[in-house]
């Protein structure tokens, strides 16, 4: 019996020893710092193999592509408001509800299709393999998008 646990905590000490080196040794750490601050240009460089030219291309897509963007969800929170106040209004009109809703899911079904197209491009800017993976990674995230503000790209809010 003696053996036997000193033997269990051996295979336990030696499994946890493996485990913290493989994880330090497959570790970036510029991944690790990228998320630590939030940047998630530095993310995209080092996760996606980004040369210095994709990422200048991408760096300056997205800032052409920012203030159309903060302009949609200005719009959609504008709606979403208006929206609100009819579906709150006590003697609320059907008919300028139904438009008012109307309206917010147009402008959502536009800002959909806007971030759609710019994700589209920014992963045609990386190679095949790791814009698929973009691709992958990034697009189920743009049904959930709230509009509350523009997408500000930071990885640590959710």
């Amino acid at each position: 019996m003696k053996y036997l646990l000193a033997t269990i905590g051996l295979i336990l000490a030696g499994a946890a020893a493996t485990g913290v080196t493989c994880y330090v040794l497959r570790s970036e750490p510029t991944l690790h710092a990228a998320a630590a601050t939030g940047d998630v240009m530095a993310w995209l460089r080092t996760d996606f193999h980004l040369t210095d030219a994709q990422f200048a291309a991408i760096r300056k897509l997205q800032d052409s592509y920012a203030p159309g963007c903060e302009e949609h969800c200005r719009l959609i929170r504008e709606a979403t408001k208006i929206s609100a106040a009819l579906r709150t209004a006590k003697n609320g009109d059907p008919v300028a509800l139904a438009a008012a809703e109307q309206k917010v899911q147009e402008l959502r079904a536009m800002c959909a299709t806007a971030i759609t197209v710019q994700v589209r491009q920014v992963a045609a800017l990386m190679s095949p393999e790791d814009g698929r993976r973009y691709l992958a990674l990034v697009e189920p995230k743009i049904a959930g998008f709230d509009h509350t503000a523009a997408p500000n790209l930071r990885l640590n809010q959710p």
